[in-house]
């Protein structure tokens, strides 16, 4: 059997600039395995050994996902192997067309048990593509997961929310979106990080998927959030009743102050 974790190769959200314009740029952002996928991949690790069975990645984006760089970092968190269909313009896709991607990489995987996700990505933070993702797959599925393990029949799922905890058993297949503080991720040491270069890459194109390639969607407008203008006013306090009358007449033109109010 298979645990599967769909990770993302994505650029580190603290490196990014907003633009002029308004637009975050992430041009000069290094990219690294998305901060929540760690997670995921951390908690599928203890599962897998715990279960005795193989824990695959899956990842969807662009060539720069199946650069050497991007599956050895992936590999040396503790996966043992990884399908990775990366290829141009699949980085500017949306969560829509990334679950679908990813239920065809899955389907190329033996006896799937479990397929773990982070919270989100660490650069679009959409919170979609783990459910988009159960939906494509006809799976059940489960968001916020703080605790999870395996019980020898079903899965024991613990989560918190704003009402208190709630625990679920889930028998078959389920796709599970693990909470940020599911568990304390901890760097590769320089043994993980010399066994990833042995371990299995496995490439796939959207042709083995039979899938066609996404439409990466058009930008129609862009908007930028502003708050109000601030106008400076300098009033000469030398005389108090004048510089109450100046200061007085400047709220009122600004719109804080109107008639009848007693503030």
């Amino acid at each position: 059997m298979t645990i599967a974790v769909a990770y993302k190769w994505a650029p580190e959200a603290q490196e990014a600039s907003v633009d002029a314009a308004g637009r975050v740029d992430f041009s000069r952002a290094k990219d690294k395995i998305s901060d929540y996928d760690a997670v995921a991949i951390q908690v599928g690790r203890r599962l897998a050994d715990a279960t005795g069975q193989a824990l695959v990645g899956v990842t969807v984006s662009g060539p720069q996902a199946g650069q050497p760089v991007a599956t050895k970092a992936a590999l040396a968190r503790g996966l043992d192997s990884v399908l990775v269909l990366a290829e141009e313009g699949l980085d500017r896709i949306g969560p829509s067309a990334t679950a679908s991607l990813l239920a065809g990489l899955v389907r190329q995987l033996d006896d799937v048990s479990l397929v773990l996700a982070g919270d989100s990505s660490t650069d679009v933070g959409a919170r979609m593509t783990a459910t988009l993702l159960a939906g494509r797959l006809g799976w059940a599925c489960l968001t916020d997961v703080e605790q999870l393990d395996w019980s020898g029949s079903d899965w024991s799922i613990t989560r918190t929310q704003t009402w208190g905890v709630e625990t679920f058993k889930v028998t078959g297949p389920a796709v599970l979106a693990l909470s940020p503080t599911a568990a304390a991720v901890k760097a590769p040491g320089m043994k993980d990080i010399l066994a990833a270069g042995k371990k299995p890459v496995r490439p796939v194109a959207l042709t083995d998927l039979g899938l066609e390639r996404p439409d990466q969607g058009e930008t129609r407008a862009t908007a930028r959030l502003t708050g109000p203008s601030r106008q400076g006013v300098v009033i000469d306090v030398s005389d108090p009743d004048a510089a109450a009358a100046v200061l007085v007449a400047a709220l009122r033109q600004s719109g804080l102050l109107v008639e009848g109010s007693q503030e």
